[in-house]
């Protein structure tokens, strides 16, 4: 038995299949590659090439592999691009999590971690987020995962519906899930392993630096103590314990929230970042000022009490440990 991890090629799918892998369970990755890497997926864990749209290869993979349960990582995660592109946003992160879904119905597999987002809030009016926190999603990105929240509710509800059966005339299994809404994902749980995105902020400051740029802040002006927007920032392998967490906990039949923040309590400011990057890498710099980008609130920043609870989440690492691995992993790629 094993369990599907769908972007499994890419930066946070490839430390869940790593923390699978030290937890004793066999991963299987499926990955377009998009955006993520086959050299990011160890040798021996079983990779196909698809997207998951292709919903004959997707069912085909888990028959072929006994898969008892998916970790969904897969998908078009930009918010900002989001705006520009809100078709494929949909077609990426709604249409594709139907298609998975069908291809688990008929297969029969019924438990599922999703990776959601806090962009699922929107901008919040409170100080600290809780998973009580109205959303308000403010792009297509943030839509498209809030929906595909509401499309596991659905689809556990269905299959709870009593003498409910699908087209062969079989019982509808209870789909059991639970969503992981979280922000910033930084740092590095392998030298093997680090963020290649385009649009997020601890590459872009790395990559600036080892290009002799200066790193850029965008809007001191917040109502924030230094001025700049304060977020959570979390490493990704404490993100990736916790996406295990919550596999075995659904696997035991253990009851789990639908939905689970996986945030810090606290936040750290852009400017705190700046200064970590300079600390840490040796490199002094003094950051350039642009003005604020439309649409960044102040301040974002949720709570992970319901999620140490139950799913073993802990902010193992400081600042600068996520600078450190960070910096170490991109540095042991120059290309």
């Amino acid at each position: 038995m094993s369990w599907l991890v769908t972007g499994g090629a890419g930066y946070i799918g490839s430390h869940v299949v790593k923390a699978l892998l030290d937890a004793g369970t066999d991963p299987v990755v499926v990955d377009d590659l998009s955006s993520g890497h086959r050299e990011f997926v160890p040798d021996g864990v079983p990779f196909v090439e698809t997207n998951l749209l292709d919903t004959d290869t997707v069912t085909a993979t888990l028959k072929e592999h006994d898969v008892t349960g998916v970790i969904h990582l897969a998908g078009y995660k930009y918010a900002g691009e989001s705006v520009k592109r809100p078709l494929h946003t949909y077609t990426q992160n709604v249409t594709a999590m139907v298609h998975l879904l069908e291809a688990m119905a008929a297969t029969g597999v019924d438990k599922i971690v999703f990776s959601s987002s806090a962009a699922t809030f929107g901008t919040p009016d409170v100080d600290l987020v809780t998973e009580d926190t109205p959303t308000a999603p403010e792009s297509p990105y943030g839509e498209s995962k809030l929906i595909g929240e509401r499309l596991l509710a659905d689809v556990a509800t269905a299959g709870a519906v009593a003498g409910n059966v699908d087209e062969a005339g079989a019982p509808v299994p209870v789909l059991r899930h639970t969503s992981l809404r979280y922000f910033n994902v930084v740092g590095s749980g392998s030298p093997d392993l680090y963020d290649t995105s385009p649009h997020n902020l601890f590459p872009l400051v790395i990559d600036a630096l080892r290009a002799g740029r200066t790193p850029r802040i965008n809007g001191t002006d917040y109502a924030t103590p230094d001025g700049t927007c304060v977020r959570d920032y979390v490493h990704v392998a404490d993100l990736a314990v916790s996406h295990v967490a919550a596999a075995r906990a659904l696997e035991a039949g253990t009851p789990l929230q639908p939905v689970y923040n996986l945030g810090s309590g606290d936040g750290v400011s852009v400017r705190q970042i700046m200064d970590a990057m300079a600390r840490v890498t040796g490199i002094d710099f003094t950051p350039e000022i642009a003005p604020r980008r439309p649409g960044d609130p102040a301040r974002i920043v949720a709570t992970g009490e319901a999620a140490a609870r139950d799913l073993d989440w802990v902010m193992r690492h400081s600042l600068d440990d996520m600078v450190a691995s960070a910096w170490e992993a991109r540095q042991a790629h120059p290309s």
